[in-house]
């Protein structure tokens, strides 16, 4: 064994010393909660989508014709399947909701604030891919609901001026619903969009490492205690450790709430009750509340106004230094999502 080991420390020479300074970047104190460093949480889920989306789709066949029996067997014949396609929907529900907390923990900390505005528009283009893998892999399992919320955003993207019919024909490849439609919602889900969010990743971890994180300081923090730690081992330990929580965590709701198979998809007959995944539940209320040019070009103009928000913030600050304008628009921002998205949630049509 000791020759082995020898064998690969010429080959790969690292040592702990090393480590230590290949990452010995000091970490504020702030990051040793959980909620402050939220944005390790989607990454690790997001890895584990890689890992549980690869086994899957060794059995999902992307045609009309194929699809749902392809889920069917993997959840009711392959062995374990059940539990691999069980551990990716709750990874995606749990990924999802981590980058909407996350991106929430950046604007009420004012972390999108100079020189971090371009930070924040990468994390918002991370925030919109998550949204889209999620609908995309809503639409692959070909059931009823997923074969109609798939027609639905379609047709509400259609009404996008100028634009919307071009975005209809590249999300169906076609004016409807047909043979190509699945093989591109696949592509798009398990090609496309997990290489651009890789892409967006590592741009996202290249600013923080150019930038720092912003560092907070508490009231009640000893004035004689180090206000920073080391990144290897300790910081790399709490990571490891929520990792290990998550694992958990999946691994129990996937046994106890386990994926399972809905009616298959009917094009000749429309559901009475047509419902997105809860994380499209607010902007599905939203648009019913509208007419269909001014729900979407209001929910536009608001993810617009998402991803310009660091320059708005920064000419009301230059006015009004001590306003909390910036706060108040996210308590009423997170009021309505969280309003519209219970109201979907309890009305049955």
């Amino acid at each position: 064994m000791a020759s082995i080991v020898a064998w690969f420390r010429q080959r790969i020479p690292l040592s702990g010393v090393k480590l230590r300074e290949l990452t010995n970047e000091p970490v504020p104190n702030h990051l040793k909660t959980w909620w402050w460093c939220l944005g390790g949480t989607p990454a690790y889920l997001f890895v584990v989508q890689i890992i549980t989306g690869i086994l899957l789709a060794f059995y999902y066949e992307p045609s009309p014709q194929t699809a749902y029996e392809s889920v069917r067997y993997i959840t009711e014949e392959a062995a374990f399947g059940w539990y691999i396609r069980s551990v990716h929907k709750w990874a995606a529900t749990l990924m999802i909701a981590a980058v909407i907390l996350h991106q929430i923990r950046v604007f009420f900390t004012g972390a999108y604030r100079k020189p971090r505005e371009l930070n924040w528009m990468i994390g918002c283009c991370l925030l919109m891919c998550t949204l889209v893998i999620g609908f995309t892999g809503y639409s692959l399992v070909y059931e009823q609901l997923s074969y109609w919320g798939a027609t639905v955003g379609a047709n509400i993207a259609d009404t996008v001026p100028f634009v919307g019919g071009f975005f209809k024909q590249m999300l169906l490849a076609g004016e409807t619903y047909n043979e190509r439609t699945l093989p591109r919602f696949f592509i798009l889900h398990a090609a496309v969009l997990p290489t651009v969010m890789i892409l967006l990743i590592t741009i996202h971890i290249f600013f923080i490492r150019l930038q720092g994180v912003t560092e907070f300081r508490f009231g009640d923090e000893p004035t004689d205690q180090p206000t920073h730690y080391q990144f290897f081992p300790d910081h790399l330990m709490k990571e490891l450790i929520i990792g290990l929580v998550l694992m958990i965590l999946l691994s129990a709701l996937a046994t106890a709430l386990p994926v399972t198979m809905g009616p298959p998809a009917d094009p000749l007959t429309t559901p009475e009750v047509i419902k997105p995944e809860w994380f499209f539940y607010a902007t599905f209320r939203w648009l019913k509340m509208f007419t269909g040019v001014a729900a979407v070009l209001s929910m536009g103009f608001i993810v617009f106004v998402m991803f310009i928000w660091p320059f708005i913030d920064a000419a009301v600050r230059r006015f009004l230094p001590r306003s909390e304008f910036s706060v108040w628009v996210g308590i009423l921002g997170a009021a309505a999502i969280i309003g519209l998205t219970v109201y979907e949630a309890l009305v049955v049509h």
